[in-house]
């Protein structure tokens, strides 16, 4: 899920099955097979890690600084590494698809780490279209150039994206010890959400626009709110036959009535003026005032513990009323 933005550009980037060979490492060398089933090589076990901020965020968790990275704004920006220590890691652009391949050369990285996305609900692979964070196949195949590149694909369950991602993290190097703990967290997190999604509330998510109305995301599609939905949150199913989003005006919002809300915090509109938006405020979720945030929590087990506690406190302290 990354939005309007996603919408236009991750829309066009590719996925695969997420079956990959295990990573493997040893004194003759370091391979690592992606979700793509493409498999890098290199001399010894890569050190100086770029690639996409949300991949890097996770992998920063793990306690693996990054060299450079590029992602849908700035790292700078990103809230997910509000606190980091920034210095001698490479903003290597401002926005989506902006990425100073001078920059990123002189970031002299080992491996580039990157997110494939699917096209459709099938996991169809467009072979034409770029990874995720890269504006075209031209500027991905001169990235490819400076470091080889891997790709953890965006589908299915967050539980496989999340366990995958691991693996790539301990490839590269994270202590064991710091995934395992983070892993005791996410099952903690997983059962405190378990048990706030038994009070049956009807969940809507969506990223709002004031022309053109709420881009209400289907949750078979985005791997976090698939697991989500594994653990017993109800998600409202928008209907359509359009992949991940179903777009809704603001005249026909209360066709999808809720107890809860939750917001994108990269769209256009705050949790504020979606809730004084007169059509939203006449529905169950905006009298009751529960719109709580949609956050993109980086696919490691810490960020997403993080993210489930969060939602299982909203969903806890929310009352049904539709």
């Amino acid at each position: 899920m990354r939005l309007l933005g996603l919408i236009l550009a991750g829309l066009l980037t590719v996925t695969a099955c997420s079956t990959a060979a295990p990573a493997a490492t040893g004194t003759g060398g370091w391979t690592f097979t992606d979700d793509l089933g493409r498999t890098v090589t290199l001399d010894q076990r890569p050190t100086r890690i770029a690639g996409l901020t949300d991949v890097v965020a996770s992998l920063w968790n793990y306690g693996i600084k990054p060299v450079a990275a590029f992602g849908y704004t700035g790292i700078s920006q990103d809230q997910r590494f509000a606190g980091r220590d920034l210095s001698g890691v490479a903003e290597l652009g401002p926005m989506y698809g902006q990425i100073d391949l001078e920059a990123l050369a002189a970031a002299d990285p080992d491996l580039i780490v990157t997110h494939a996305y699917p096209v459709d609900a099938a996991g169809t692979i467009d072979q034409q279209a770029p990874l995720y964070g890269f504006a075209d196949l031209a500027q991905q195949e001169a990235v490819a150039r400076i470091a080889p590149i891997v790709a953890v694909t965006m589908d299915g369950s967050a539980v496989q994206v999340i366990d995958r991602t691991a693996q790539l993290a301990l490839a590269i190097g994270a202590d064991p010890a710091v995934v395992t703990e983070a892993r005791a967290e996410y099952d903690a997190a997983a059962d405190r959400l378990r048990a706030a999604a038994a009070s049956g509330l009807q969940v809507l998510v969506v990223a709002a626009y004031p022309a053109e109305g709420l881009y209400v995301a289907k949750a078979p599609h985005d791997p976090t709110l698939t697991a989500f939905a594994d653990l017993g949150v109800r998600f409202v199913d928008p209907g359509g036959t359009g992949y991940y989003w179903q777009i809704v005006s603001w005249e026909n919002v209360g066709s999808l009535p809720a107890d809860v809300l939750l917001e994108s915090q990269i769209d256009d509109m705050s949790a504020e003026q979606i809730m004084a938006h007169p059509t939203f405020a006449r529905t169950p979720a905006g009298q009751a005032r529960q719109v709580y945030p949609w956050v993109f929590a980086s696919m490691d087990y810490a960020a997403q513990a993080a993210y489930m506690t969060e939602v299982a406190g909203h969903l806890a302290s929310a009352r049904k009323v539709v």
